[in-house]
C-alpha cells in the first residue's frame, strides 16, 4: 500500500491537502471525492482532521474507492458536532445498481478515530459495499450498516476490522439495520453492546466482542443482541459481557461453534443465552467458561416457556449453574470441560 503514492491512476490526497492535522480538511476531502468519480482516492500516512462526515456516492457512475495507508488517521476535530460517522459510504447519489461498472465501492485500510464523539464508519446506501483492514478507535458506534437499497438489503462485506468504542453506556461496536451482510474476523472492545442486529440474513463469523468498560451498568451489557432473527453465528465469542447472546421475542437464529467466557466474578449474574420471549434458536457445539469463583451462572434464561429451540453438544467449565432452565431444550448431557482436560 505504501508504494501506491507513485502508482498512476490514484488520486493522492496529499497532492492537494496537508496530512499534519493542522487544519480542518473535511471540505477539501469532500471536494476531491466529488470531482473524481470512479477513481481510487489514496490517503498516505498522516493525520487528517475533519469537522463533519465524509460522504461517498452510491451511484456506480459517481462512486469512489477510499484507500488509506496503514498509518493514515482520519480523526474527529475539536468542533465535531454531527451524530453520524466519520465516513458515510453511499450517503449521496443513492442507487440500487449492481450491474453497472463502479457499483462495488469500498473502504480499505487506515485508522478512523472518533475521539469518543463520532461514529467510525457507516454504510448509508447502495449495495455490496466492502470494508476491510480498518482500525476504528474511540467510536460511539464503530460500524453502522443502515437499511439497504435493495428492499432493505445492503449485501455488504466487512472483514478484518477492529473496533474500540467510546466506553459509554450507549456505546455499540456493530449496529446492523440493513439485511444480508457478511461480517468476519472482527475484534471489538470498550462497548456496552458488542453487536446489535435489527435485520435478518446476516452471517457473522469469528467475531469477538470483549467487555472492557466500567461496571456501573454491567447487568445490561451484551455481546450479541439479535432483535430480528434468521441470522447465522459461526465461532462467535462473547467475552465477559453479563449476557453473552440475547434474543428478542419471536426471534430464532442459528449459533454454531460459539463460545462464551467470563474472566472476572463481576455483576449480579452471568448468562450465556437470554431469550426475552420463548427460546426458539438452534445452538450447537457451544463452549462456556464460567469464572471459577462465581456461582450465579445461567446457561439459559427464558422469559416465556414453551419455545422450540435446542441446545446440542454443550461443554461447560465449572458447571455450578443457578438453575435448570436450559434442561427442556438440551439434547444429551452437558459435558464439563474438566472432563476433556488431558491433565
Amino acid at each position: 500500500m505504501d508504494n501506491l503514492n507513485c502508482r498512476p491512476g490514484y488520486i493522492v490526497v496529499t497532492d492537494h491537502i496537508p496530512a499534519d492535522g493542522s487544519a480542518d480538511v473535511s471540505d477539501a476531502i469532500q471536494r476531491i471525492i466529488d470531482e473524481n468519480p470512479n477513481r481510487t482516492i489514496y490517503f498516505p500516512d498522516g493525520l487528517y482532521r475533519i469537522s463533519k462526515p465524509i460522504l461517498t456516492p452510491a451511484h456506480p457512475e459517481k462512486s469512489v474507492a477510499l484507500r488509506l495507508s496503514s498509518y493514515a488517521v482520519i480523526q474527529a476535530a475539536d468542533d465535531w458536532s454531527s451524530p453520524e460517522a466519520l465516513i458515510r459510504l453511499g450517503a449521496i447519489h443513492f442507487a440500487n445498481d449492481i450491474r453497472t461498472n463502479g457499483s462495488n465501492y469500498s473502504l480499505v485500510g487506515g485508522i478512523l478515530d472518533g475521539r469518543n464523539v463520532a461514529g467510525g464508519v457507516s454504510i448509508d446506501g447502495g449495495r455490496e459495499t466492502m470494508i476491510r483492514d480498518v482500525s476504528i478507535k474511540h467510536a460511539t458506534i464503530g460500524l453502522y450498516i443502515k437499511t439497504g437499497a435493495n428492499n432493505r438489503s445492503s449485501d455488504a462485506d466487512v472483514y478484518n476490522v477492529n473496533i474500540i468504542g467510546s466506553g459509554a453506556p450507549d456505546s455499540v461496536g456493530v449496529l446492523l439495520e440493513g439485511f444480508d451482510n457478511t461480517l468476519s474476523n472482527m475484534r471489538i472492545a470498550d462497548v456496552q453492546h458488542g453487536v446489535i442486529l435489527r435485520s435478518c440474513g446476516n452471517m457473522l463469523r469469528s467475531l469477538h466482542p470483549l467487555y472492557t468498560c466500567r461496571y456501573e451498568d454491567y447487568e445490561n451489557s451484551c455481546g450479541f443482541w439479535d432483535q430480528a432473527g434468521n441470522n447465522w453465528f459461526d465461532y462467535c465469542y462473547s467475552d465477559h459481557f453479563a449476557i453473552g447472546y440475547r434474543t428478542a421475542p419471536g426471534v430464532s437464529s442459528t449459533y454454531h461453534n460459539s463460545f462464551c467466557m467470563w474472566y472476572a466474578p463481576k455483576g449480579a449474574s452471568h448468562t450465556v443465552f437470554r431469550a426475552d420471549g420463548a427460546f426458539n434458536s438452534i445452538v450447537s457445539n457451544l463452549r462456556v467458561g464460567f469464572h471459577e469463583e462465581f456461582t450465579n451462572n445461567r446457561l439459559l434464561s427464558v422469559e416465556k416457556p414453551g419455545g422450540r429451540g435446542t441446545m446440542e453438544k454443550v461443554c461447560v467449565s465449572h458447571t455450578r449453574l443457578a438453575d435448570a432452565a436450559h434442561e427442556p431444550y438440551l439434547t444429551g448431557e452437558i459435558l464439563s470441560l474438566a472432563d476433556l482436560d488431558p491433565r
